[in-house]
């Protein structure tokens, strides 16, 4: 197959199939996306942004998700039957900003507006998602994939050498390839979910309001002007409600809702809607799991197709993940079985949920020298961040983070020294690899002193207040290098330029 189209076809053109796209763009590789709906996706859907995801969309410096989300309004539950407010929760446990973790809450953004906030980012590789474009079948073969694609009645083959399916769980990609898909269907429960535009006496937009219960009937309104002034987003739920039939009209929804919620209201409009069947939305994990896991796959396709490294890289991806899409499972789950089984849907919150304790420890292709230490930070784990970072030599003033180094396209190793001249003989040993995959930064203590002197790395950076030191449980006097991988996971912690070479043996072909 001779293959001019871009290497990459993307199936499927939400939140997931567009950090694939740009993860890909970024590494330097062109793509393809596509999408059946002939219209972007509207409403809330997927609104929570949790901490771990909020990091990956900082190293793909799409800054607008931190900034432009909101965070959550205190949950306020009312006593059964009236708008006699019960008590006031958090939506999620309340964490304190710290230097290793400056992504420290959840935050709320609906997934139309991350939509156009990621195809924005996109068109600066000049790469748009083509909608109403359909992929009917395709073919694999050594060469590559042979596709079939529809738009507008005409039918177009299309030869690509990869096809990333981010078209969920009923796509036409997992289906021909007959994949399992993790994940239960519930009969005993169904929830209703949409935006939906209303005014009512009592309801504030400082609070996100739940009426009822699982047993009975139960309401969650959150307020969210990315619908309007007026706009809501609404749970139903409830063993009382009829919920098949209320997924069917506008007006079985506004009933519902007035019936729940005792105050006059006034109805605007139903945005969108939809039901729950499959992953419980409890715990808001489900796409946050989806971003992770397409940052995971696309800088490794990248580094395969610009032939760095082996395609059996591509195979760590669902060695990695599956675990994680597990263990999430179960979480929600359990989230899911004591709202049920209590009736409040407010219980079985935990910090679990922010996501910034996923790790690939067991990974094969993770390194770690220090694994008998009693205390240490295990590889695989998140790699922390660290502020106050003075560049050395630099002319500008102003200090950087662990965090500004970290990038889609490329490996950053961290040196640990007591000094410079410890460092040089770890660097010189690691000048083979190539630049444009592997960066070298050399971290000093505070109390180091540093003369601008001609080195191997690309960066060497002075912890004024410790907090690198701190965040990687480095000793004083101690020498270690730590290797994070481009999406921000620690893939070695090693003693030597021989430990980062063993590493860089399992992810890169012979240098």
């Amino acid at each position: 197959m001779n293959c001019v189209h871009p290497p990459v076809l993307v199936v499927g053109a939400g939140p997931v199939g567009l950090v694939a796209a740009l993860t890909l763009l970024q590494n330097g590789i062109s793509v393809r996306i596509i999408d059946k709906d002939p219209h972007p996706r509207i409403g809330q859907r997927g609104a929570g942004i949790w901490p771990r995801s909020l990091e990956l969309y900082n190293f793909l410096d799409v800054v607008e998700v931190n900034s432009l989300g909101k965070t959550a309004p205190p949950v306020r539950l009312y006593k059964l039957g009236t708008l006699e407010p019960l008590k006031d929760l958090l939506m999620a446990p309340h964490t304190e900003d710290t230097p290793a973790i400056p992504f420290h809450t959840l935050k709320l953004m609906g997934q139309q507006l991350l939509d156009v906030i990621l195809r924005h980012h996109l068109e600066k590789f000049s790469c748009s998602v083509e909608m109403g474009t359909e992929l009917r079948s395709f073919e694999q073969s050594d060469q590559g994939v042979t596709a079939i694609i529809a738009k507008n009645g005409v039918t177009e083959t299309f030869d690509t050498k990869w096809i990333i399916g981010a078209d969920g769980a009923r796509g036409i990609v997992r289906k021909q390839l007959g994949l399992t898909f993790l994940g239960e269907t519930r009969g005993d429960i169904r929830i209703v979910t949409g935006d939906i535009c209303l005014t009512g006496v009592g309801l504030d937009r400082a609070h996100w309001h739940r009426f009822g219960n699982f047993h009975e009937r139960g309401l969650s309104l959150r307020p969210t002007d990315e619908v309007g002034q007026d706009g809501w987003q609404f749970f139903l739920y409830g063993h009382e409600l009829d919920l098949t039939k209320i997924a069917e009209g506008e007006e079985l929804v506004f009933e519902t809702i007035a019936s729940i919620i005792p105050t006059e209201i006034t109805f605007s409009k139903v945005v969108w809607m939809s039901d729950f069947r499959v992953h419980s939305p409890m715990g808001a994990q489900g796409l946050n799991s989806g971003i992770q896991d397409a940052f995971n796959l696309g800088w490794k396709l990248a580094l395969v197709e610009k032939g760095f490294s082996d395609k059996s890289l591509l195979e760590t991806y669902s060695a990695e993940r599956l675990p994680v899409i597990s263990e999430m499972l179960g979480l929600t789950t359990s989230i899911l079985d004591k709202a049920i089984s209590s009736g409040d849907t407010t219980i079985g919150r935990s910090p679990i949920l922010s996501m910034l304790g996923v790790n690939c420890r067991v990974s094969t292709v993770v390194l770690d020298e220090f694994v008998n230490s009693v205390e240490r930070k295990p590889a695989g784990d998140r790699a922390p961040d660290a502020p106050n970072m003075l560049q050395v030599g630099s002319t500008e003033p102003d200090a950087t983070t662990l965090f500004c180094l970290y990038r889609p396209w490329y490996h950053t190793v961290l040196v640990f020294v007591p000094s410079l001249a410890d460092a040089i003989p770890i660097l010189d040993a690691l000048e083979a690899y190539d630049k444009s995959v592997v960066r070298l930064a050399v971290i000093l203590p505070s109390s180091a002193s540093v003369t601008p002197v001609a080195s191997p790395a690309d960066l060497v950076l002075v912890d004024r207040e410790d907090y690198a030191y701190s965040a990687y449980l480095m000793e004083a006097g101690q020498v270690k290098v730590f290797v994070i991988r481009p999406d921000g996971v620690i893939g070695a912690i090693v003693h030597g330029a021989e430990g980062v070479k063993k590493y860089f043996s399992k992810i890169f072909l012979d240098v």
